[in-house]
């Protein structure tokens, strides 16, 4: 992974440098966390991590910290936002319905899900 916020174009990394506004949820020296401007679940956080990387698939062992901070985040956000049950996803590549290139995991809760949820 690159350097924190890096790509000038990305929408996630100017939302962490603060060029355009976001609700804030959580934040730590790894990991930004940020309500969803078009939420798909009564509770629905983005979770990203401050260096650049276009999906999950772009990850290797090398980034493991990183991906490990933000799962960590996940669970201390639904904690913090009182979630006793929720649903993280991560969708990889367009097919699977990633819109924005910087890898996210979607925290979802406060409501029932079904299976399979696509």
């Amino acid at each position: 992974m690159s350097q924190t916020f890096d790509d000038p174009t990305c929408l996630f990394c100017r939302i962490g440098r603060r060029e355009i506004p976001a609700k804030i949820a959580f934040e730590n020296e790894h990991v930004l966390a940020f309500h969803d401007v078009a939420p798909k679940a009564p509770t629905h956080v983005l979770v990203i991590p401050k260096v650049h990387v276009a999906a999950l698939s772009g990850t290797t062992a090398a980034d493991a910290e990183a991906l490990g901070a933000c799962l960590a985040a996940v669970a201390e956000i639904a904690r913090t936002l009182g979630l006793s049950s929720y649903r993280v996803v991560a969708n990889d590549g367009p097919d699977a319905g990633q819109s924005v290139f910087h890898l996210h995991f979607h925290l979802m809760g406060g409501r029932s899900f079904a299976w399979p949820p696509g």
